[in-house]
């Protein structure tokens, strides 16, 4: 019973969550609290995973946490239900590619998915934003100000920024240079 409820779940990502990997997050982080199939620290380390190796970040995301809530075939199981929406309408459009070309309501209907899809996006950024720079726990518990934020994390993310977008580092080396850093860091007790 789990194999089909993971495919039925990341089916309905695959066949809603348009434009790309990013968007599939606030789909994930709403499965993860309907579910706890995983949490939402492991939600924001699967992004660092999936953008960390090769392959489609929703691809990497669905398999991972198929495999945490269900082992191997789970993993399997779920990729499976992300990708078929998208090879039944590729199938679709292929077929009819020369009547939807041109199609004035087909077009119409892209320039209004964009910034549905900048908005889904935006609400990933955020939420990964907020995941990974502070602890929202530790708010709620009345922690002081270096608890609630976390500094190390602040500073690669300072510098990260600054790399790619002002000094135009390649982001695979920023990628690197911070799996690095946070070994580093991340391993020190503080």
């Amino acid at each position: 019973m789990i194999y089909l409820r993971l495919f039925f779940e990341f089916f309905k990502v695959g066949l809603f969550a348009v434009g790309g990997g990013l968007s599939t997050f606030p789909f994930l982080e709403a499965m993860s609290k309907k579910t706890g199939w995983f949490t939402l620290s492991d939600l924001v380390n699967m992004i660092a995973v999936s953008e960390a190796t090769p392959g489609p970040i929703g691809v990497n995301m669905a398999t991972y946490a198929g495999v945490i809530s269900a082992g191997t075939l789970g993993g399997l199981i779920s990729t499976l239900g992300l990708i078929t929406p998208s090879v039944i309408i590729i199938l679709i459009v292929a077929k009819f590619l020369d009547k939807f070309r041109n199609n004035f309501y087909v077009e119409s209907a892209f320039y209004g998915l964009r910034p549905a899809v900048l908005g889904l996006i935006a609400a990933a950024g955020f939420s990964v934003f907020k995941n990974t720079l502070f602890s929202i726990d530790a708010f709620f518990n009345g922690s002081g100000l270096f608890k609630i934020i976390d500094i190390k994390a602040v500073i690669i993310f300072v510098v990260s920024f600054v790399l790619i977008k002002r000094l135009k580092v390649s982001p695979i080396l920023c990628i690197a240079g911070s799996a690095v850093v946070g070994i580093a860091l991340y391993s020190l007790p503080m």
